[in-house]
């Protein structure tokens, strides 16, 4: 065997190591990923779909809650925290616009391990006052600069006064052109939950 195929061999069974001994740590940490979709999407859209391939990658569950015919918030949230707690713990809870807002609302009553947020509905009009404030986990927002449903602005408020991290990327409310960049982004916050909690 040449030097270059050896060491070549070494390099993808240390990777393949490392990653292992990753997904161990990390399934100490994460059971369960539950995907909460926007107002107007369903549980397996192309986001979630892609995001939920990047979750079963690192060997952790999957589940996405639908609440199509449930307009309420206040009704999604419930829904959340009812089918939430039959999931495999701990969770990771990952929404998109008003699942943005109802994942953060149900956060502390699953006692969920952290939370991943893309353009979430917070402080919006009229409603300012049920922007979920009690966060106390890791937390991510991904969000668009040239959205025109929930202004970025929102999400650099809420980021700021929690201490959350943003990404900010060129895009609009539904981010459906960032989805690869939105996969490496989950991908390196839930490999990186085992060292932050």
């Amino acid at each position: 065997m040449s030097f270059v195929r050896g060491a070549r061999l070494f390099f993808i069974q240390c990777h393949a190591s490392v990653t292992a001994t990753n997904r161990c740590f990390l399934s100490r940490t994460v059971n369960t990923v539950v995907f909460s979709h926007g107002k107007e999407s369903g549980p397996w859209g192309h986001k979630i779909t892609a995001m939920a391939a990047v979750v079963r990658d690192l060997s952790l569950g999957v589940e996405s809650v639908d609440y199509r015919g449930l307009e309420d918030p206040g009704q999604r949230v419930e829904k959340l925290v009812k089918v939430g707690g039959e999931f495999k713990a701990p969770l990771v809870l990952v929404g998109s616009s008003m699942g943005g807002h109802v994942s953060a609302a149900a956060a502390t009553r699953l006692k969920a391990r952290a939370l991943f947020l893309l353009a979430p509905a917070f402080y919006m009009p009229g409603l300012e006052k049920y922007t979920p404030q009690d966060i106390a986990v890791p937390t991510t927002i991904v969000h668009g600069w040239h959205d025109d449903v929930v202004p970025v602005d929102n999400s650099i408020r809420w980021a700021r006064e929690h201490r959350a991290t943003l990404h900010v990327l060129e895009s609009d409310h539904r981010l459906e052109d960032q989805i690869g960049p939105i996969c490496v982004l989950l991908r390196a916050f839930l490999t990186g939950l085992d060292a932050s909690l």
